[in-house]
This record gives C-alpha cells, sequence and structure tokens, in this order.
C-alpha cells in the first residue's frame, strides 16, 4: 500500500442468503429458533386448514456489494451516497470489521472509529462516564489519552447532566450525541459515520459537520454515508456512488452527486404526482436534468388538462434542503404562459447561471399550474433535488457555499478603499 493511502479496496463482495435454510444448515441457532417456532407455524396452518409441509430449503443468493474497488489517501473526506440498499452500510460494516467479506481485501492503516447506527459501541447499563472509558478502550486509547480529552468529548455532546445515568435512558439524540463526540475527539486515523446524524437537531449537525471537518484538516480521514446531499457537497471533496452493490462512479462530490441527482425522478409510482380533480388536472411526470455549463438545470413536465385550462401557466418554486423558500415565481412575472390548453402538454425549462446566483449545496424544486387572472390550479409539488456546484464568484479562492454564507449570492464589487 502507498504511503499516503490509508483505506485500500479491492475486489470487495459480500454475499448475504435470503429466506430459510434447510434444518441443520445454519447450526445450532438454526435449530433452536425451528424448535421454538415450529408448534407456532403447525397451530396457524391447521386453523387455516393448510397442509403443514415438511421443511425445506428455501434461500436466495443476494450480492450486497460486487467487485468494488477504490483506494483512499490520508487527509480525505469521502462522501459515499446512493438509494436505500444501494450497498452503503454493509460497505462502511465491511471497513469496521464488524462482518467479513465473501471476497476480496479490505487494507487499513492506522485506527478506525465508527459511528454506524444508535448505540454501536454502548453498553445500554453502563453511565454516560463509564461508555466514554469503554469506547476509548475499545478503540485502542490509554486511560490517561481518555481523561486528556474527557471534558471535551462531555462538552462538545452536552450531556453534563446526565452523565452518571445508564445511556439505556438517554434519547435517541443524546445516544448520538455522546457516541459522535467520543467517536471524533480520541484521535482515531480513520473515522466511518453512517446517516446517524439525521437523528440530531440541526444545530448538532452542524457541529458534527464542522468537527468532521476539523478531523479531516488534522490529517486524519473521514468516510460519511448520508442520504443529506447538501451535507455530503459542504464536506466532502471526493464522492462515491453505489448501485446495486456496485459503484457507479467516483471522482471529484460535485460530479457525483450531479450523476445521483441526475436520474429522472418518476415520483408517482406509476400514478399521478400531483392532481386537481375538480379540474381534471394531474401532473403525469417531472424530471430535473443538470447540464454543462456547470449551473444549468432542464426542468422538464408532463400535464395532462381532461378540460380546457384558459391561459394556463407554469409556477416554479425553489426552497433550501432545509425548506427555507428562496423565490416562488409566478407564471405572470416569468411569462410562462401557454394560451388556452387541453389534453397532454410536455413542458421543458432551462434555469441557468446558478452558480453564479446561488450559494454551492443542494436545492429542491417545485411546480405549480395556473389559470385565467393567475389562479392557482395545482398547488405547489417538490418534484426533487438539484446541486449547485461550486463556483468561484468572487475569484477570492473560496466559492461560497450556502451553509456558511448564505443560500444566494449578491454582486460585489469594491468602489474605493482609502
Amino acid at each position: 500500500m502507498k504511503e499516503d493511502v490509508v483505506i485500500r479496496v479491492e475486489g470487495l463482495s459480500k454475499k448475504y442468503f435470503l429466506g430459510q435454510r434447510a434444518g441443520g444448515a445454519g447450526g445450532l441457532r438454526h435449530v433452536i429458533e425451528d424448535a421454538v417456532a415450529a408448534p407456532f407455524r403447525w397451530a396457524g396452518r391447521a386453523v387455516s386448514g393448510a397442509r403443514v409441509p415438511r421443511r425445506v430449503a428455501e434461500e436466495t443468493e443476494f450480492w450486497a456489494l460486487r467487485d468494488v474497488t477504490f483506494d483512499v489517501r490520508r487527509g480525505e473526506v469521502v462522501g459515499i451516497i446512493g438509494r436505500n440498499g444501494a450497498g452503503k452500510s454493509t460497505l462502511l460494516k465491511l471497513l469496521s470489521r464488524i462482518t467479513e467479506p465473501t471476497r476480496g481485501r479490505i487494507g487499513l492503516k492506522g485506527r478506525v472509529a465508527s459511528l454506524l447506527e444508535v448505540g454501536t459501541g454502548f453498553h445500554p447499563e453502563l453511565s454516560g462516564r463509564e461508555n466514554v472509558f469503554l469506547n476509548g478502550a475499545v478503540l485502542g486509547m490509554r486511560q490517561e489519552e481518555i481523561r486528556r480529552k474527557f471534558d471535551e468529548i462531555v462538552a462538545f455532546a452536552g450531556v453534563e447532566k446526565f452523565l452518571d445515568t445508564p445511556v439505556k435512558r438517554y434519547s435517541s439524540g443524546m445516544y448520538v450525541r455522546l457516541a459522535f463526540a467520543v467517536a471524533a475527539h480520541l484521535e482515531p486515523e480513520i473515522l466511518i459515520v453512517d446517516e446517524v446524524l439525521a437523528v440530531g437537531d440541526s444545530e448538532f449537525q452542524k457541529k458534527c459537520l464542522g468537527k468532521m471537518h476539523e478531523v479531516s484538516t488534522a490529517g486524519r480521514t473521514v468516510l460519511f454515508v448520508s442520504h443529506a446531499m447538501h451535507s455530503v457537497q459542504a464536506l466532502c471533496r471526493t464522492g462515491i456512488l453505489l448501485n446495486q452493490g456496485r459503484i457507479e462512479t467516483m471522482g471529484p462530490v460535485g460530479g457525483v452527486i450531479a450523476v445521483y441527482s441526475n436520474r429522472a425522478r418518476e415520483t408517482g409510482g406509476g400514478g399521478d404526482i400531483a392532481s386537481n380533480r375538480s379540474l381534471g388536472l394531474s401532473l403525469k411526470t417531472a424530471t430535473l436534468r443538470q447540464e454543462a455549463p456547470a449551473g444549468t438545470l432542464v426542468v422538464s413536465a408532463h400535464f395532462y388538462l381532461d378540460k380546457t385550462i384558459p391561459n394556463a401557466g407554469l409556477g416554479i418554486h425553489i426552497e433550501t434542503a432545509d425548506g427555507v423558500e428562496l423565490c416562488d415565481l409566478r407564471p405572470e412575472t416569468t411569462g410562462l404562459a401557454f394560451g388556452d390548453r387541453k389534453g397532454p402538454l410536455h413542458i421543458s425549462v432551462v434555469l441557468e447561471d446558478l452558480s453564479r446566483r446561488l450559494g454551492a449545496g443542494t436545492y429542491r424544486l417545485g411546480l405549480s399550474f395556473h389559470e385565467t387572472n393567475w389562479r392557482t390550479c395545482l398547488e405547489r409539488t417538490i418534484i426533487g433535488e438539484f446541486v449547485v456546484p461550486a463556483f468561484d464568484v468572487y475569484a477570492s479562492g473560496y466559492p461560497p457555499k450556502y451553509e456558511k454564507d448564505g443560500p444566494v449570492v449578491l454582486p460585489v464589487r469594491l468602489l474605493r478603499a482609502e
């Protein structure tokens, strides 16, 4: 392994079995489970009149990960994204040595601290104070090191009043605050964080993101899994997109998020995304697609109008990922009006130069539909997220990001400094 590579993954695969195994195939645990459950299975079938068949093997192979290969260098912050079931949590469990791979190799340099789910590494009967020392010992820390960091950990977690209370009485938010504080402050070379930060409030999430940034600038490595694209964009420079257990793309985080966000969102699941039955109006499909140059967004929508709607028009709504409204553009403002319409209506709209107008981050876009006198026929409906890539608007070397600088980029020009 190269000197600056701290994580090397080669051909990593993990297979699980779905369904049931034949008697005895799963060892003593399965034998006991079968013995306990058999009377209940028999009784249920007897009541329903069903024949009680002999148990047979009913298992299907499921590959949670397949042939995953990548390197992570010292000090990198890598965001791992993908849909539910893509293999993100499985990958982190393998890297944390919680489970063994079916195939492939993992090379790690240095101490690893993992925060994968609420309660990982804590004993519910022990107090917060005792769990700090227990968790530190598991990470390979000496007692002197833990004592040196103890006050800082407790202050960060904000659980001073409950320090000598068994953690089984903690709320999920308190649990996560203390667990993250221990994992981040006991100086691991590699910090692995799953989606658990979503449990904390927004103020604590900002503290965590700040701490992870601090950890990375100190030369340590962070792997971060999240569905919050604005957090991934703000924290990470490199991204990995997993899809059905394989790496779909890896590289600069903005491009990886764009690939993820560009997938067409047929949000209705076979039905309408939104509708107004009294007017016979429905939004069938809607898609967001990011295009070159950076900061260009194409919005496509397919409406169907059972009845004639006079002077039909489209409204566009943009808000931050936290739900803060930035603009609500009605057709009388934008001119997106199409006259009297009936039947199918396909609309494509281009939003340009977003990188000069919005700070780098993730935003949400919604559509609404209007008629004569701009009366609303279809209330605004969020159709998806889009990512504004970082752009050095002021040529200062520091592109504005909405999490730090606010969502709106204002034109600034120095006139005089004396």
